[in-house]
């Protein structure tokens, strides 16, 4: 871990040689380590120290940017005049609106000494109780553990400095057996919460209860997607619909739609860095504060997230949703979405499927084959399973969806009562928060031989 202090003094030193009008750094820093694990056996223990530091200065309102992988004043003076020297040969931009101010900015407690002091020997413990599960039933584990230590800081000569540390653990298990797979994670903040015989029950329990799955002919089906395959879509829905580039460009669904209703009535979503039950970055790459947005709210199209350009394109605020300079032609994109809870446990969800199937997770989207209606396209995967009269009655072998999302989200049924924090690339800072869901109808478009 680098530190607060040592970060702001080597960014303050440097940004002081600064001969641009302004300038604005970006520190992203941390470590992660992954245990990856197949076949019952651990395969790989890796390690990845990064620090990244992206300079942006500003000559009037022409810009430049260039980044550096080192904090040494040396260096970072060089990346420095890099960036004003790009900056000179640039033409202006009319959409730029100064770097952010500084302004009041509460940080969550976000990092666990614990979790960041994990060794591969802890994490290799925690997979022999998930091995030594699938062992009981004679399945075969496979997965990865990881954890994580990030601090990410933004400094600017507008006065505004920030930083926050942040730590991660994850855990993924997919059990298979002779003719079936199951899956579970869970992701956290501390290590301690980390459950392992919690997940293998899990993944070993769809397993077995998808054994010897039935050939069922594409159609439409009710079905209970879990929090995962919720996850998918909704990563899909955060490129797509809910940010500046695609809404701008007239390919998002909420384009010219705002104020109408586009999904169920009972349907929320929001990107929330700040839920304390699953906290991400209190502040975007531009240093602003993160606030929740409602983009669904009831089913009637809110808005979308912002950085400072696109709010200045649109005539209102930043959102505090900028990405991180690598990425800024992508626009702004929302990191933590959240579906708001229902009123039923899963259970209940099922319960209320005359004939239909349960969906544990999703994989192989596809969001862009028609982002105005948001038709998605995917498999089905790791704990397919038929609903019959409010029972799981056995495994299906895994299907291919086709359909709308604005379709099935104006379908919802019944909501979850318990939301579960799901990430797609293992960091918790970009934790989606969502719960259960279940949809009177889901278009079934092809089928497979597994």
């Amino acid at each position: 871990m680098i530190g607060r202090d040592r970060i702001f003094s080597s960014i303050e030193r440097a940004l002081a040689t600064c001969r641009a009008d302004a300038a604005e750094a970006v520190v992203a820093a941390g470590t992660s380590a992954t245990t990856r694990y197949a076949g019952s056996a651990i395969h790989q223990n890796m390690v990845v120290e990064r620090t990244t530091v992206s300079f942006r200065v500003a000559l009037g309102t022409r810009i430049g940017t260039a980044s550096c992988t080192s904090l040494g004043l040396a260096e970072l003076r060089r990346t420095l005049r890099a960036a004003t020297e790009i900056a000179r040969r640039q033409k202006p931009n009319h959409d730029f609106d100064g770097f952010a101010p500084p302004s009041d900015c509460p940080v969550p407690d976000t990092r666990d000494a614990r979790t960041a002091a994990v060794t591969p020997k802890q994490r290799a413990a925690k997979l022999k109780r998930v091995i030594a599960r699938g062992d009981r039933y004679s399945l075969s584990m496979a997965g990865a553990v990881s954890t994580s230590e990030s601090e990410t800081a933004v400094v600017a000569t507008t006065g505004l400095s920030r930083y926050q540390a942040a730590t991660s653990a994850s855990l993924s298990v997919i059990a298979t057996g002779d003719d079936s797979s199951g899956y579970a994670a869970a992701v956290s903040r501390s290590w301690a919460d980390l459950d392992a015989s919690a997940v293998a029950r899990r993944a070993i329990a769809k397993c077995r209860a998808s054994r010897s799955p039935k050939d069922l002919a594409p159609g439409a089906f009710e079905v209970v997607l879990e929090p995962a395959a919720v996850a998918e879509i909704m990563y899909w829905l955060s490129f797509t619909a809910f940010g500046s580039k695609m809404y701008e460009d007239g390919s998002s669904f909420l384009a010219g739609r705002i104020g109408e209703r586009v999904m169920g009535e009972n349907v929320t979503i929001a990107d929330d860095a700040l839920d304390p039950g699953c906290p991400g970055l209190a502040f975007d790459f531009e240093g602003t504060p993160r606030r929740r947005v409602e983009l669904i709210d009831r089913g009637v199209a809110r808005g979308i997230v912002h950085n400072r350009q696109s709010a200045r394109r649109a005539g209102s605020a930043s959102t505090g949703h900028a990405l991180p300079p690598a990425m800024a032609a992508e626009g702004s994109l929302p990191l933590n979405l959240h579906l708001e809870a229902g009123s039923e446990p899963l259970d209940r969800l099922i319960a209320g499927v005359e004939n239909g199937l349960l969906v544990t997770r999703f994989h192989y989207l596809n969001g862009l084959l028609e982002p105005r209606r948001a038709l998605m396209t995917g498999m089905t995967r790791d704990g397919l399973l038929r609903i019959r009269k409010g029972r799981i009655a056995g495994g299906v072998k895994n299907l291919r969806f086709t359909d709308s999302m604005l379709d099935v989200f104006s379908r919802v049924t019944g909501i979850g009562s318990e939301r579960t924090a799901v990430v797609i690339d293992g960091d918790a800072t970009t934790a989606m928060y969502l719960p259960a869901i279940r949809v009177s109808r889901l278009a079934f478009t092809g089928k497979t031989e597994f």
